[in-house]
């Protein structure tokens, strides 16, 4: 099953990093999120991509052409021309890379890869948000429902702490980051049929959250797959130092090929 990377769009809260850099390769730890995206995907197996993009792909195409050097030893003897590698350190991927305009919504950049995709099913996430997930359950879920589309829905921490205070004004509890409202909100990591294609329209600038998921779900058939463990969406330069702290202390969640 190939898995699509929507990598496209300006990432414009994040804009100490993306007048740089396209959103995706923002890095955390010196690896940009794109990849630990990829390496969540490959270590449940799943190890062909289909990367969608649009603002400053170049960045995003010249970094998988040099992948092999980047993170291999190699000795240059540059009085002959010649390079040797001493050690490989790749990944078993096959990246397609799609550009997918400059301003085309999310829609508009899915249907872009409809001739890449045919009529297989597939997985499509964003490029900013990792997560512990489980993939085989997610697809389990997907197919117990045999519903059109399968989304991952996610509860996001708060922002700010809590406490509780009694009427004398003694802190009875606090919380460092709870849970937000209870609401369960979209995290990506979506499961989609091939049909799915038919709810976007050719030449219309659509949002893909907009028409095409509002119409499946008022189809009865857009599933949910509720995950209760770590999902974060790097929105902000605020979201990206925390996810760099947790990569840094050796706390990060989302990196099942560690543990």
């Amino acid at each position: 099953m190939k898995t699509v990377i929507l990598a496209g769009g300006l990432g414009t809260r994040l804009s100490e990093e993306t007048n740089l850099l396209p959103k995706p390769m923002v890095e955390i730890g010196g690896r940009p999120i794109l990849w630990h995206i990829m390496k969540i995907y490959s270590y449940w197996g799943f190890n062909e991509f289909v990367i969608l993009t649009g603002y400053k792909s170049h960045i995003i195409k010249e970094y998988f052409i040099n992948y092999y050097t980047r993170y291999s030893d190699i000795t240059v003897d540059m009085s002959n021309n010649s390079v040797e590698i001493h050690n490989h350190r790749t990944e078993p991927w096959k990246v397609t890379m799609l550009y997918t305009g400059q301003d085309t919504m999310t829609g508009g950049r899915l249907l872009k890869a409809k001739a890449i995709i045919g009529n297989e099913r597939f997985m499509l996430t964003y490029g900013d948000g990792v997560s512990d997930i489980n993939i085989p359950k997610l697809i389990s879920s997907h197919e117990k429902s045999r519903k059109l589309v399968t989304l991952t829905s996610v509860q996001p921490t708060g922002r700010f702490g809590s406490i509780e205070i009694d009427n004398d004004g003694k802190v009875s509890s606090f919380t460092e980051k709870p849970a937000g409202d209870g609401s369960w909100i979209n995290g990506g990591f979506f499961i989609m049929e091939a049909s799915f294609f038919n709810y976007i329209s050719e030449g219309n600038p659509t949002i893909l959250e907009k028409k095409p998921l509002e119409s499946v779900a008022e189809a009865g058939q857009l599933n949910a797959y509720k995950h209760t463990g770590f999902w974060r969406s790097m929105d902000t330069l605020r979201d990206k130092n925390e996810l760099t702290d947790m990569w840094v202390n050796g706390y990060a969640p989302w990196a099942l090929w560690q543990k």
